[in-house]
């Protein structure tokens, strides 16, 4: 579900994706030397930008150095490293245990109950050291699991474990790096969102963007595979057997003729999640690498979203970022 999360780099100044590939690269490093080598399959880029959004609101400057990296062993890479880059370490792999435990229980596959073996005993460890992120997404993806397992008629229910699971990410990120949240001194009606609340709602509108946007792409691969996707039952799509529709039969429709009869309330659905969390971005107090996270949020989820709701076929991860 993540991979969403990136950068547009043609938009990008030469310095801004030094720093970016430095955050990456800094979750790379800190993964292999914590946790060993095999887990840094773990990481995505998703991890970078929420390192450098919790890493944004600290005033102390980012100090990047020169390595050596084992996979461009030859030239010297830039890498940064502090407790943001940690915690979204720790992120990945935490949510790399939960995506192995789904893939292993529903579908079988070899491969996630081998990747289970391996992460097991460094799960227990991550368990100990952030036990209530853990429990939450435990919980949270959990309940999303058995409402997608019954076919679960409505977006913003299935929608709604996920965009709580990133707000609690946030929320336990910000109280990690600075501590819990001060009680309040203001009245209510006067109150400004705190730290934590901004952190949390950006999380939880980034949580429902993601979700949407994940379904909205995989539509086709749905129908195909016969998966559950929410797009499919909540505008019932038809296919001709009654099978999403929650009524009698009708003519079938292919996957394209579905996608414009929903389009205008999908589309409406993701740029209000991606409002709400350009609000939020411009509530905090950002201190450094501005631009990059303004990248993220203004032109990479953006042009992410247009090219799914177009059907635009993304440029390779690989070659989007050939020289990381």
């Amino acid at each position: 579900m993540l991979g969403y999360v990136i950068p547009d780099k043609s938009e990008l100044k030469v310095r801004e994706y030094e720093i970016y590939t430095g955050y990456y690269c800094g979750i790379c490093k800190y993964i292999g030397k914590t946790y060993g080598q095999l887990p840094r399959m773990a990481l995505s880029y998703d991890a970078a930008f929420i390192a450098l959004l919790l890493a944004s609101v600290d005033p102390v400057p980012d100090a990047p150095k020169q390595e050596h990296c084992a996979v461009h062993h030859i030239k010297y890479k830039t890498v940064i490293r502090n407790r943001a880059i940690e915690y979204s370490g720790d992120l990945m792999l935490i949510l790399a245990w939960f995506k192995l435990l789904d893939d292993a229980q529903d579908e079988g596959k070899v491969s996630a109950k081998a990747g289970l073996t391996t992460l097991r005993r460094i799960y227990r460890k991550l368990e100990k050291k952030h036990p209530s992120l853990c429990a939450l997404i435990d919980k949270k993806l959990s309940a999303l699991n058995q409402l997608e397992r019954e076919n679960c008629r409505s977006i913003d229910r299935v929608a709604e474990g996920f965009a709580q699971v990133m707000d609690g990410i946030f929320r336990d990120g910000i109280t990690w790096l600075y501590g819990p949240e001060e009680a309040a001194t203001e009245p209510e009606e006067e109150k400004k969102p705190t730290l934590h609340e901004t952190f949390a709602k950006l999380g939880y509108h980034l949580g429902k963007w993601i979700y949407l946007i994940d379904a909205a792409d995989d539509i086709e691969k749905d129908l195909e595979n016969g998966t559950y996707n929410p797009l499919l039952y909540r505008f019932e799509y038809r296919d001709g057997r009654g099978t999403y529709e929650a009524g009698s039969l009708s003519e079938a429709e292919t996957a394209d003729q579905f996608r414009t009869r929903i389009d205008e309330r999908l589309r409406f659905n993701l740029y209000h999640y991606l409002a709400v969390i350009s609000e939020s971005v411009e509530d905090l107090d950002i201190h450094k690498n501005y631009g990059i996270i303004e990248n993220v949020i203004y032109f990479g989820l953006n042009r992410r979203t247009d090219d799914v709701l177009k059907r635009i076929q993304p440029v390779k991860r690989r070659r989007i970022h050939e020289s990381i």
